[in-house]
C-alpha cells in the first residue's frame, strides 16, 4: 500500500509540475516577440509571403516543444511592400515600438541593403534567408542562405561543362543580379567561359520581348537566369511561346522558386535551378520535414493548397532554429549575448547538417542543380557531394579589388 502511495505521491507532483509549467509558459510570462520583415503585397509577394508561413511553423514548434526560456514566441509581421525605403522604416518599427528580439526577413539585396544600416545602429540582430551575391559581411546579420561560392560559381561551371562555353547573363536592374554578374564575367575567362550577352529589365517589368530576341540571335549554349519577382512569370511566358524546337535554349536560374513550377509547369518544363534544398530530397528528416509542415499549414489555412517547400522557406526555418539554440545557449534573448553564442552552432536542416561559420557569419552549406518535370515537380540531377565553407568575398581576388568592381558596376564614385 506504502508503494502505491508513493507513486501515486510522484506521478501527482509530475502532474503539478506540468501545471505549474502550463500556466508559467502561458499566463505569468510575456511572450518573446521576433519580427518578420517580408513583402506581402508588389511584385516581390509570390516569393516572399511563404516564407512568413516558414518561420511561423518554425515558431509553433519551438512553442510545442516548451518555447524559450520559459516563454512562447510571438511574431509580429510587417509588409515591406517590395519597396526598400518602406522596409527600412519597417524594421525600425519593429525594432524600437515592437521590442522584437531579432529580425527575420528580406529578400532583395536592395531590401538587405536598405535594412542592415538600422540593425547595425541598433546592434541588433538579422537573419537573411536568401542565396546572394556575396561582397558582404556584418556582425549583425546572420546569413544563411548561399554566398557566391555555394550558388553562383558552381553552378556555372557546371553549366559549362554540361552545355557548353557560350553564356547569357539575365537579370533584374538591380544589386543582386548585377553584382552576381559581375562576379561570373571576372571569373569566365578563368573556366574558359563566354558571355556572349547580358540583359537587365525593372523589378516586375513585364516588358520580357527585346531581351528574348537578343538571346535568341546572339545563340549562346545557356541562358544563366537572374530575374527575380514577377517579371519571372513574363519571361518563362514569353519564352515559351517563342521557343525553337530545332534549337531549344536550356535556362539555369538563381532566384526562381522551386514552387513555380506548380504555376507554369509547360513553360519551366526541361529548365533548371540551383540551390541548396530541394522539396524532392529523398531522405528521411526531409520527409518528416515536410509532413509536419503540411499538417501544420492544413491546420492554419484549411482551405487554401500547401506551399511547396523551397530553399529560401528551409532556410528561414533553419534561421529561427538556430537563433532559438543561441537563446537557450545564451540563456538570454539580448541581440548582442545571442550573437556571440550563434558561432557555436550548427543544426540538423532538412537539407543536411548546416553550420554558422563564425568568421563570416554564413552557413555551410549543398549546393543542388534541379531540373523541373512536366509535372511541376522538381528532379535533382547534380548535388556537391559535401557542405562547402561559405567565402562571401571570392577567394581569387583581394576584398578591396572586388569593393572597387562592384563601386564601378553600380556606377558608386569611390
Amino acid at each position: 500500500m506504502k508503494r502505491y502511495h508513493a507513486i501515486g505521491g510522484v506521478v501527482g507532483a509530475v502532474l503539478c509540475t506540468l501545471v505549474l509549467a502550463f500556466f508559467t509558459l502561458n499566463s505569468t510570462a510575456a511572450p518573446i516577440r521576433i519580427g518578420v520583415l517580408h513583402a506581402l503585397t508588389g511584385t516581390m509577394a509570390n516569393s516572399e509571403a511563404p516564407l512568413v508561413d516558414a518561420l511561423k511553423f518554425a515558431a509553433h514548434e519551438i512553442n510545442q516543444q516548451g518555447g524559450l526560456l520559459g516563454r512562447t514566441l510571438e511574431v509580429v509581421v510587417a509588409d515591406s511592400r517590395s519597396d526598400w525605403e518602406h522596409s527600412r522604416k519597417q524594421a525600425l518599427r519593429l525594432i524600437k515600438d515592437e521590442q522584437v528580439a531579432a529580425l527575420f526577413g528580406c529578400w532583395t539585396s536592395a531590401c538587405r541593403k536598405a535594412v542592415l544600416p538600422v540593425v547595425e545602429i541598433h546592434d541588433h540582430l538579422l537573419f537573411y534567408p536568401l542565396q546572394y551575391e556575396g561582397l558582404e559581411s556584418s556582425p549583425n546579420l546572420i546569413y544563411t542562405g548561399s554566398a557566391p561560392n555555394q550558388q553562383i560559381i558552381p553552378a556555372f561551371q557546371w553549366a559549362q561543362e554540361n552545355f557548353g562555353p557560350k553564356i547569357y547573363l539575365v537579370g533584374s536592374d538591380y544589386i543582386f543580379p548585377r553584382a552576381a554578374n559581375m562576379i561570373l564575367k571576372d571569373i569566365a575567362p578563368l573556366l574558359n567561359g563566354q558571355v556572349v550577352g547580358e540583359r537587365y529589365l525593372p523589378l516586375g517589368s513585364p516588358d520580357v520581348d527585346e531581351i528574348i530576341a537578343d538571346i535568341r540571335a546572339k545563340k549562346p549554349d545557356i541562358v544563366l537566369n537572374s530575374i527575380n519577382g514577377d517579371s519571372n512569370l513574363f519571361f518563362f511566358r514569353h519564352w515559351q511561346k517563342q521557343a525553337s524546337p530545332a534549337n531549344p535554349i536550356p535556362i539555369l536560374s538563381f532566384s526562381v522558386a522551386e514552387a513555380l513550377g506548380q504555376h507554369m509547369p509547360k513553360a519551366l518544363t526541361g529548365h533548371y535551378l540551383a540551390w541548396s534544398y530541394f522539396q524532392e530530397i529523398q531522405t528521411p528528416e526531409n520527409k518528416d520535414f515536410l509532413h509536419r509542415f503540411q499538417r501544420f499549414h492544413k491546420s492554419q489555412q484549411p482551405d487554401h493548397p500547401t506551399h511547396v517547400m523551397d530553399d529560401p522557406m528551409e532556410a528561414t526555418y533553419i534561421g529561427l532554429n538556430l537563433w532559438a539554440q543561441g537563446v537557450r545557449d545564451a540563456q538570454s534573448i539580448h541581440p548582442k549575448t545571442v550573437r556571440q553564442s550563434l558561432s557555436r552552432q550548427s543544426f540538423a536542416a532538412p537539407q543536411g547538417i548546416v553550420t554558422i561559420d563564425p568568421q563570416t557569419r554564413h552557413l555551410w552549406r549543398n549546393i543542388r542543380i534541379g531540373q523541373f518535370q512536366p509535372d511541376g515537380r522538381v528532379k535533382v540531377v547534380w548535388a556537391q557531394p559535401r557542405p562547402i565553407r561559405p567565402t562571401p568575398f571570392p577567394t581569387f581576388h583581394t576584398k578591396s579589388y572586388w569593393k572597387k568592381l562592384l563601386f564601378k558596376e553600380l556606377g558608386v564614385k569611390l
